[in-house]
């Protein structure tokens, strides 16, 4: 059978994908793209130690070219929609990193663009595929605890200032110093939805007061109803603690569950018997469920990395568990713009939201012109300020010391 040739748009996120596709028994890494010599050459050298060969670029126009079935974008966070449009109108299936878009007429862009080329679309929300949630997923449709009436999700994750450095190349400008407090919000709301099936119909946001960037910086929170009256509570951002990571938890009518706390490997379910107030819990580690063919790979987050990539792969091929276990265009916009309508719900006083469904079409129309965030080349005249309180909270002392921090890591690990 013909191997999917693939093409990674971005090589730092990318890796982690890279190392999937160079080992799976359905597909041929053949192309990378980067602006960054260094991690292409990484690349190369991940492929020549499995036995492959891949052809790097730093001109996007020259990737694009390439001859690929199906395309990784591992790229800037707040530019996935536009590539992700353009490698689907020339006929190339997309699997794109989070969020899903930057605004919300780039989700109706996305969705449409999807809908009209018939390609496949997968959304990358890695932390649903983490072992521990995996299982949540299995159990919850199983009927372990009932239909979900509470859950919460947490993504917490400081970086000190040598990381940001390292990440953002030292320019100011880039999308990490841009972003509002809640627009990375998928690694917490993303999993619930994959878990329950569920689908969010109203938010509200909040910021913590690290807002004024004087002591810290803020993270982001969203009271988020799902469709069947539940609430999801999201945190996400950088407070204190490590190690850092992903915990989720659901309260159902029949139990609960919860990842573990600082063990991100630990499950914790409780089910409830028949007499109220007398049940079971049960405290394990739940083994890798995921495989690509017969091999074990080992990815990053915990082997998270894998599920994403594979089946999109399966879903290309039209096999039955791509179908069930991809995360798709509706659901992948569903979990992105709860962060993208929280921060209007931040600067309206913290009012509840409405969250469309834009899987219907008619309620597309509504937000096919709306361009607001925080960018502004993408939204003109629809600015948002990057913070509640201030248009740039940040010095340009504090610039200034990542751009030192940038330009000496950069000296001391030479381009070889």
């Amino acid at each position: 059978m013909k191997k999917i040739k693939v093409g990674i748009f971005g090589a730092r996120r990318g890796a982690s994908m890279a190392k999937v596709f160079l080992n799976h028994p359905d597909a041929e890494l053949t192309a990378v793209c980067d602006k960054y010599v260094p991690a292409l050459k990484q690349m190369e050298k991940m492929a020549r130690e499995s036995g492959k060969e891949i052809t790097t670029y730093e001109s996007f126009d020259d990737f694009f070219n390439h001859d690929f079935d199906a395309v990784v974008l591992a790229n800037y966070a707040t530019e996935h929609v536009p590539y992700a449009i353009r490698f689907m109108a020339s006929g190339r299936h997309v699997l794109s990193e989070v969020p899903a878009s930057e605004t919300m007429a780039q989700a109706v862009e996305l969705i449409e663009a999807v809908e009209k080329t018939g390609k496949v679309y997968a959304f990358a929300e890695n932390v649903s595929y983490s072992p521990v949630v995996f299982e949540m997923q299995r159990l919850y449709e199983r009927g372990d605890i009932g239909e979900v009436m509470y859950a919460e999700g947490q993504y917490i994750h400081d970086s000190p200032d040598e990381f940001t450095a390292r990440i953002t190349y030292g320019e100011k400008e880039h999308w990490r110093f841009r972003i509002p407090p809640t627009f990375y919000c998928t690694h917490s709301i993303g999993p619930i939805l994959t878990i329950t099936g569920r689908r969010p119909v109203q938010v509200s946001g909040f910021v913590t007061n690290g807002a004024d960037w004087k002591n810290g910086k803020p993270s982001g929170i969203e009271m988020v109803t799902l469709d069947n009256g539940s609430i999801l509570r999201s945190i996400h951002g950088p407070l204190k603690r490590e190690p850092s990571g992903c915990k989720s938890l659901i309260y159902g009518m029949k139990g609960m569950m919860e990842t573990d706390r600082f063990d991100n490997e630990l499950l914790h379910v409780y089910r409830e018997g028949e007499k109220v107030c007398q049940g079971e819990f049960e405290h394990y580690k739940p083994g890798i469920q995921i495989r690509a063919g017969d091999k074990q790979l080992e990815t990053g987050h915990g082997n998270a990395d894998l599920g994403a990539p594979h089946y999109f792969i399966q879903r290309i091929l039209d096999r039955p568990e791509g179908h069930k276990y991809m995360i798709d265009v509706y659901t992948g916009v569903a979990m992105s713009i709860c962060g993208l309508l929280a921060y209007r719900s931040v600067l309206d006083g913290n009012i509840p939201v409405t969250v469309p469904n834009l899987r219907n079409k008619n309620e597309r129309d509504a937000y096919r012109h709306d361009h607001a965030c925080t960018t502004p080349s993408v939204a003109s005249d629809q600015l948002l300020p990057i913070n509640p309180i201030a248009a740039d909270p940040l010095p340009d002392e504090y610039y200034e010391r990542i751009r030192h921090l940038w330009l000496q890591y950069e000296q001391e690990h030479p381009l070889s």
